[in-house]
């Protein structure tokens, strides 16, 4: 028998934006499941980069709706479908999925249960667990779709500089999986160790000046034909000097300080826009070949506050918190 669904759940909420204080774990009512919404019991959720944004009230002016507190944040989540909507049919009580809930009115991540629209719902891919699902959706689609704008080919050499981060290690194995050959840009040795590990043809450590230009000219003498730029700084603009003439190069919108374009090429941005037909390439992608999704740290949901710390510190792959 599926389990019943409480009127009550426990989330890390907030009742205003602010700082970490702001942050607690509270008892508040489970999110009503609409006729188009699958709703989740949680098991994890990924705590990304611009969750600490959030959290202070930066993005609220980005969604099509007032906030409302107490307000959930939390883009990222995987569980077990609790129930769903009277027009879904892709889903049903008792699946294993992952979810994105950016800027979802009835609520983020960091709660026991979540109601988001059906479209922004996948079933976990073979061989992921449900704490390396619950980081996937927002990073995962958004190293696809940075695939997409560069339309990149089998064969084509790619560099990716922020290789090591959520985005970053997600996009070096699909890259692979698409047919690129990679030369990946990774922050201090933990990070050279997993993109090493994840397959990258070719590896510099990213505070290296020397290293960053004799991997590059080593790798490609001719110039990359491709380069994903997901952070700024003065090492990306000298790794971006390295992509040849009519050479590509996409970045994430957000990105901070914004890739500057090198002469003679523009910088194609994007967003990380989920759709089914994404959700359904990622994971056939995910499943085509072994397929790592680094967790750097699993904290409980009562550790947040630590959780919100670390994640502006350095890591390697993405954070979690452990739900139920």
């Amino acid at each position: 028998m599926p389990e019943a669904v409480p009127q009550q759940m426990k989330a890390a909420a907030l009742q205003r934006f602010g700082g970490l204080e702001e942050l607690e774990l509270r008892t508040i009512p489970v999110p009503r499941c609409g006729e188009d919404d699958v709703l989740v019991r949680l098991e994890a959720a990924g705590v990304a980069v611009w969750d600490p944004l959030e959290r202070e009230g930066a993005m609220a002016g980005l969604w099509d709706h007032a906030p409302r507190f107490p307000y959930v944040p939390g883009s990222d989540g995987a569980g077990v479908v609790a129930a769903v909507g009277e027009n879904v049919e892709r889903f049903k009580e008792g699946d294993r999925v992952y979810v994105t809930a950016f800027g979802n009115e009835k609520g983020g991540t960091y709660a026991e249960y979540v109601a988001v629209h059906q479209d922004y719902v996948a079933a976990i891919p073979a061989g992921v667990s449900v704490e390396q699902a619950a980081t996937l959706a927002s990073d995962g689609i958004t190293a696809l779709c940075g695939l997409e704008a560069l339309e990149l080919k089998e064969g084509e050499t790619l560099l990716i500089f922020g290789a090591s981060g959520g985005v970053g290690h997600m996009a070096l194995q699909l890259a692979r999986q698409l047919g690129a050959k990679v030369c990946a840009i990774a922050s201090r040795e933990d990070g050279v160790q997993l993109v090493r590990q994840l397959g990258a043809e070719a590896v510099a450590e990213g505070h290296d000046d020397r290293a960053i230009d004799e991997t590059c000219r080593a790798f490609a003498p001719e110039g990359f034909d491709a380069a994903l730029a997901l952070a700024g700084g003065e090492r990306c603009q000298q790794a971006l000097a390295h992509v040849r003439k009519g050479g590509r190069i996409a970045a994430p919108e957000g990105v901070e300080p914004p890739p500057v374009a090198p002469p003679g090429h523009t910088i194609r941005a994007f967003n990380g826009i989920p759709t089914v037909e994404r959700f359904d390439r990622l994971n056939r992608l995910i499943e085509s070949a072994p397929f790592h999704l680094e967790v750097d740290h699993l904290y409980p949901m009562d550790q947040v506050r630590a959780a919100h710390r670390a994640v502006l510190e350095h890591h390697i792959g993405k954070l979690a918190l452990r739900i139920h």
